[in-house]
């Protein structure tokens, strides 16, 4: 597939000059092997000098992918002449004008479209005749050793004109390759022949094949890379929206209409002038971030990782901006031009479509939907909504939300034509962004259930969404330069409002019951809808987007036609939208403390349910993975306890009685004898029966029976189970509660590699330590191999008994996509979190061995741990521990300074 992408390459013998190398080579003397030794030198220096010369050129222009990328193309095309020459003519000469001792030289894949990055493949063709000499064979065996030789990666293929039918008949990706084989040297006319034969066997007749495989091929690729253009990892060359995108379209132009070069789309009326400046700028800037990364990375990388974004954003002269980093903003970029290609995917294939319908050769079948009974004045084209006139929209540009609230309401997919307009007129809707019709079909929209995150990414991609609400449109394509976020602003945000629908369509009950059963008694929906819209509305401007983003609402709120109270509790949403997952996952839930300054803050049962909901979508879309059991468990508890407290009035009213309640229940459900049933429930602090379910108490009384009936027998009782509710293991320890035993739990689990993700340290009325710790492996998976378990188990019980505690595991070097973020360590103290205890929190890089760390340094300062809560975002750990001194009060403020001080010595490397 000829692209005429060489031409680009300007001062080409700068890079290499074969006519001067070819001299060179003819030149040698001596045995073949002395030859051939001789003329790899000269090829190695050649690549060496040409490549140094291309890099130099990118650092000068960086953003000049496309003509870095014909000039390895040209580089990797003057390499194989060469070498074939040589070959042919000093190493293996072949008679004159026998038909049988012919090849043909042609480039595929990059090769062939005339783009490499720098280490791409070097995919080559080798074209033999029908009847072939075995001298072809001999040549071609001694080119690809002399190209290996060069530490080229080289892909070949050798096949007859007649293999190449009979494959790519076949074969749809052979045919692919085929389609895009470009001449490089050898037998011209054998070549030409070969290529004939594939159009006239292959091609023709076979258009509605090759779009249908081409874009099936297209959404199984996108469907394993994550199947989002806003992944904050994207791989450049086959991600959504990235160049394989882009080739597809070339694919499809080539195979239909014969196409030489992008320009051609035009000529075909597949792309307007304005649609093809965007291809060229996405191609470009794309290929300009392909050419850094390999560079960067020192071989053939194509996914964009974090330890590789921070070089190439300062290769391509990205620089800091207030609230928003060099990274950040090359990363934007990065996603705009996703994006962009997304859009032009759309527009081509309309385009496409829309000719073979005329030729009765559409590669897509109708849309099968029932009619509709009103359609506002739009139109229907095959099932999918459209405009009736180029001009409708720009008519009446309320017309621009109203088409996106019509696509929702009657479950219609909206016709590319249309969304090809929408984009052109996008602008227009700033003439209406005040109207209150347009504001009402938006909130309509909005809160309309059905296919929410669908309608709302369509206007989002068409570019509405952001002029409608400007506010959003700056966190379009917005990333957040960590590992905890998997999606980009604008993503993150539309799938928390598709989470939202399917919660409030009852579709989410097994995963998220309590979030189920509250969306129905909301008194307000959509105050709901719109919280979860501009939670993060504010990202990316410096400040706290929290308090920026309340701001916003109580702007956005009376324009979205709330009233005032709606305005007001949309604005209290988004400014509290982290307090109940930093309570829940860095607080005590058992310390009347926590669930007191909670609730002081939530203050009404509405607001509760309303936070509940909007915790849960936004963790849930943060990515795969970040939503588990645990999380839901406490969240659930502490919303059942703010919601009692709420209830009830008075802070310690119902504390007692729902102690009382769950021993009644343990008693119930553990069929003992009365006396020993209510001599265990004595034994236990309050603060045990409010923080550990039913299940672990069961577990945790069973065990503590067992331990004591062993009469006579020494040391730790260790129980090891998978918990299932939290999908991690639970050990339990109970044994004599000493100074440092706490400590020596968290090392002992950390040298034999588990992470532990909670703690809850309990004591006894009588001395005894029964501590409940929740643990993962390195992948964050529970141990449910009876041998790793068992290794748990000793390495618990060797650093219980050692006489002197055993020390942490060193921390183990960063990879360099942990280097890639900057974590600064830091403790904080409150005398004011807790009623009764010290409470400090540690916030940084998350390693194995970190808690074990941190409790070694509370227990040298002479501390006692009452309970720990482990999270984790990504990179960053936030280790949240309630203390007390040995006689059981605060931490004085000498105390707490210096125990601080250790703190941060112990979470630094």
């Amino acid at each position: 597939m000829n692209l005429q992408r060489l031409p680009l390459v300007e001062d080409r013998r700068d890079i290499i000059d074969r006519r001067r190398l070819a001299d060179r080579l003819m030149a040698l003397e001596g045995g073949v092997d002395a030859q051939r030794a001789a003329a790899l030198d000269i090829l190695v220096e050649a690549n060496d000098v040409a490549r140094a010369e291309i890099a130099i050129r990118l650092a000068a222009e960086p953003n000049r992918g496309r003509v870095v990328a014909a000039s390895y193309a040209f580089l990797a095309d003057q390499l194989v002449r060469l070498a074939w020459d040589f070959v042919t003519q000093r190493m293996s000469p072949a008679p004159a004008d026998d038909l049988a001792h012919r090849v043909a030289i042609a480039g595929v894949g990059g090769t062939g479209r005339g783009e490499m990055a720098p280490f791409s493949d070097l995919d080559l063709l080798l074209i033999v005749p029908e009847t072939r000499a075995p001298w072809c064979d001999e040549a071609i065996e001694a080119l690809l050793y002399l190209l290996w030789d060069l530490q080229l990666k080289v892909g070949h293929a050798v096949r007859t004109p007649s293999e190449i039918v009979a494959l790519s008949t076949e074969d749809m990706a052979i045919r692919t390759a085929t389609l895009e084989a470009r001449y490089i040297w050898g037998d011209e006319a054998l070549y030409e022949g070969a290529i004939a034969r594939f159009r006239a066997e292959v091609v023709t007749g076979s258009a509605s094949e090759f779009v249908a495989a081409k874009m099936e091929e297209r959404d199984a690729r996108h469907a394993r890379m994550g199947d989002s253009r806003y992944l904050v990892e994207p791989n450049v060359k086959d991600g959504k929206g990235g160049l394989r995108d882009l080739h597809t379209l070339y694919w499809i132009g080539k195979y239909l209409f014969g196409v030489e070069r992008p320009a051609d789309l035009v000529a075909k009326g597949l792309f307007d002038a304005r649609e093809f400046r965007r291809f060229e700028r996405a191609e470009r800037f794309l290929w300009s971030v392909r050419c850094h990364l390999h560079l960067v990375a020192g071989r053939a990388e194509d996914r964009l990782g974090f330890d590789h974004q921070k070089a190439i954003a300062e290769a391509m002269n990205y620089a800091d901006r207030p609230g928003k980093s060099a990274v950040e903003r090359f990363m934007q970029f990065y996603f705009l031009n996703a994006k962009a290609v997304g859009d032009l995917t759309g527009v081509f294939l309309a385009q496409l479509d829309e000719q073979l319908g005329k030729s009765g050769r559409r590669f897509a079948l109708p849309t099968v939907r029932r009619r509709p009974r009103r359609l506002d004045g739009f139109a229907l084209d095959r099932g999918r909504l459209t405009i009736p006139k180029k001009d409708w929209l720009r008519r009446d540009p309320v017309r621009l939300v109203e088409m996106f609230r019509v696509a929702q309401r009657e479950g219609l997919e909206i016709h590319p034509d249309a969304m090809r307009a929408a984009a052109r007129d996008a602008r227009r809707v700033d003439e209406v962004r005040d109207d209150p019709r347009a504001n009402a079909l938006f909130v309509e929209l909005l809160t309309g259930r059905d296919d929410t995150d669908t309608v709302l990414r369509w206007m989002n991609e068409s570019g509405v969404f952001g002029r409608f609400v400007p506010d959003f449109g700056r966190v379009v394509a917005q990333m957040q330069f960590d590992m905890y976020h998997h999606y980009t602003v604008d993503e993150h945000t539309i799938r928390a409002l598709g989470l939202t629908a399917a919660i409030d369509r009852g579709e989410m009950t097994e995963d998220h019951p309590l979030a189920s059963a509250l969306i129905k008694q909301l008194a307000s929906r959509r105050t709901l809808y719109v919280a979860v819209l501009l939670h993060d509305i504010a990202k990316g401007r410096g400040g706290d987007h929290s308090e920026l983003g309340a701001d916003i609402a109580r702007e956005l709120g009376p324009r979205f036609g709330l009233d005032e109270g709606e305005v007001e509790t949309v604005a209290w949403l988004v400014l509290h939208h982290l307090l109940m997952s930093r309570t829940a996952f860095k607080r005590d839930l058992a310390d009347p403390t926590t669930i007191e300054d909670f609730v002081k803050e939530v203050q009404s049962p509405e607001r509760l349910r309303l936070l509940l909901i909007l915790t849960v979508v936004d963790i849930r879309a943060v990515g795969p993975g970040t939503w588990t059991d645990w999380k839901r468990r406490l969240l659930r508890t502490l919303y059942e306890a703010a919601e009692e407290r709420l209830r009830l009035g008075h802070k310690q009213h119902g504390r007692a009685e729902l102690v009382a309640a769950k021993k009644e229940r343990l008693v119930g459900s553990l069929h003992w004898q009365a006396r020993a049933a209510a001599a265990h429930a004595r034994r236990l602090p309050d603060s045990y029966w409010l923080a550990e379910p039913l299940d672990w108490q069961l577990a945790n009384a069973r065990q503590v029976a067992e331990a004591e009936a062993r009469i006579g027998e020494s040391g730790p009782s260790i129980v090891i189970t998978t918990d299932k509710d939290s999908g991690a293991t639970r050990v339990s320890v109970f044994a004599d509660d000493r100074p440092g035993l706490f400590y020596r739990v968290c090392t002992g689990l950390a040298l034999a590699g588990a992470s532990i993700i909670d703690a809850r340290i309990h004591t006894t009325r009588d001395g005894k330590a029964l501590d409940n710790l929740l643990v993962t492996d390195a992948q964050g998976r529970a141990y449910k191999d009876t041998r790793r378990r068992k290794r748990l188990d000793k390495a618990v019980r060797d650093a219980l008994a050692a006489d002197i505690a055993p020390s942490p595991p060193a921390y183990a070097s960063l990879s360099p996509r942990q280097e890639a973020f900057t974590i600064a360590p830091s403790v904080l103290v409150s005398q004011a979190a807790s009623s009764r205890m010290t409470v400090v929190e540690i916030n940084g890089r998350d390693r194995t061995g970190l808690l074990a760390r941190l409790a070694q340094a509370i227990f040298e300062a002479g501390a006692v741990v009452h309970s720990a809560h482990v999270a984790t975002y990504g990179e960053r750990a936030v280790d949240t521990f309630y203390l007390t001194s040995p006689e059981g009060r605060k931490l004085d403020g000498d105390s707490a300074e210096a125990l601080r001080l250790a703190l941060l010595d112990a979470v630094r490397p």
